[in-house]
């Protein structure tokens, strides 16, 4: 079962090509700090405008770089169920861990077509699977009735990753799929009300930025100790929640992380660098939280 902290990673770029020194940097930050694993070519891995080939590449350097020390979670869906397949057979070539699956963006499937594309990727691949409903980026969300369809029939549907804002989804999705169903926040700021309601972990975007004290906060909260688990999480937030609503993801983070020193601010078109205000804003922020100088 899925549990713990998760990083979905960014993917760094340097004249417009994977920035495999910064990628490695990055990735061995992860596995001191302890995180349970790393999710690379996720959203905010900025999948979208990877080629296949590209794609394929960071999962390779992933996998090397993170050397069995850490799970390695494939971001591997797409809106295309073929491509979906493509992607995670060859993540598996490759010896990830598992693979995160998507719900089809823009072509906005019914949950029969959410039961069939997610059944039709299960049935291609041995690697477990973790479901990811993200509604404010793909208009549709896994009802707990099509996630209880895919688990009963699919040995290898094991997770979800929830990203709907409502830490009721949670309780809605335990009740549904039982205890040993991994059900993991996928937003930073609602992490300890997610716990709180069942869920076993993060996939966190701000962890690229401060792993250890995510995964300190994260293992708080899975704790007995809850007056521990609010003090963790309450010192966090102010900067989950400002990071997280500066703009959309990935570009505050990866703002953060050149900022930072530990990658450059390079995007690909559409995504484009944040405003001078923005930037003047999210350096107030990361000073304030002595994240820079």
């Amino acid at each position: 079962m899925f549990s713990g902290l998760y990083t979905a990673i960014i993917t760094p770029f340097l004249n417009d090509t994977i920035d495999e020194n910064a990628f490695a940097a990055l990735i061995e930050e992860q596995v001191a700090a302890g995180v349970a694993g790393i999710v690379p070519a996720g959203t905010t891995g900025e999948s979208p405008t990877l080629d296949n080939r590209e794609h394929l590449r960071v999962l390779e350097l992933a996998v090397k770089f993170a050397a069995g020390r850490i799970q390695v979670i494939a971001g591997t869906g797409a809106n295309s169920t073929k491509e979906a397949i493509f992607l995670t057979q060859e993540a598996e070539k490759l010896g990830v861990d598992g693979t995160m699956q998507v719900t089809p963006y823009y072509n906005k499937p019914t949950q029969e077509g959410l039961f069939q594309h997610f059944s039709a990727i299960a049935a291609a691949t041995d690697l477990p699977i973790m479901l990811y409903s993200v509604p404010g980026r793909s208009v549709i969300q896994i009802d707990s009735e099509t996630a209880v369809r895919l688990a009963e029939q699919h040995s290898n549907i094991v997770s979800i990753k929830e990203a709907g804002g409502d830490p009721a989804r949670v309780t809605e999705l335990r009740a549904a799929l039982g205890p040993d169903f991994s059900i993991l926040c996928g937003d930073d700021p609602l992490t300890l009300p997610f716990i709180q309601n069942g869920a076993n972990g993060l996939v966190s975007v701000t962890s690229n930025l401060l792993p250890a004290e995510m995964n300190k906060m994260v293992n708080a909260c899975l704790s007995e100790d809850q007056d521990q688990a609010q003090s963790e999480f309450d010192a966090l937030l102010p900067l989950t929640s400002n990071l997280m609503g500066l703009a959309v993801n990935p570009l505050p983070i990866k703002e953060a992380l050149a900022l930072a020193g530990k990658c450059t601010d390079e995007f690909r078109l559409p995504l484009v660098n944040i405003s001078e205000s923005e930037k003047n804003t999210l350096t107030a922020l990361l000073t304030e939280h002595n994240l820079i100088k």
